[in-house]
């Protein structure tokens, strides 16, 4: 695959929306199947703000984030939003990575990546 095809093959879902409606209905229906039927190569699930609260507290939606995390989507947690919640090992106790993900953001975008803001 040339190294343009490959930049638009890569896709960040930036999750900022702390309603379980819309993590269940959108972000996971949408990052698990755009990985199961190979939709996207490479993608990276971005939890920010509320987002990260929400699943931190919410066991429906970790057993749901499972699968994805099987499905081999990566899913980062933002650092210093986790630390403001003081849910930092919550999270990474689900298997999601916490770091700070600025410069992550803004490298997946002079990349290339296609970004979904949900």
């Amino acid at each position: 695959m040339s190294d343009s095809l490959a930049q638009r093959d890569k896709l960040v879902i930036l999750w900022t929306n702390g309603d379980k409606e819309v993590a269940d209905k959108m972000v996971f229906m949408y990052a698990l199947n755009a990985k199961k039927k190979g939709w996207w190569q490479d993608i990276c699930l971005m939890v920010w703000g509320p987002s990260a609260r929400l699943l931190s507290t919410d066991a429906e939606l970790q057993a749901s984030l499972a699968g994805i995390l099987e499905t081999g989507v990566e899913v980062v947690a933002c650092k210093e939003c986790a630390d403001r919640y003081g849910i930092s090992n919550k999270l990474e106790q689900v298997g999601i990575e916490v770091k700070y993900t600025g410069l992550l953001l803004t490298q997946f975008l002079k990349e290339g990546y296609k970004v979904i803001t949900i």
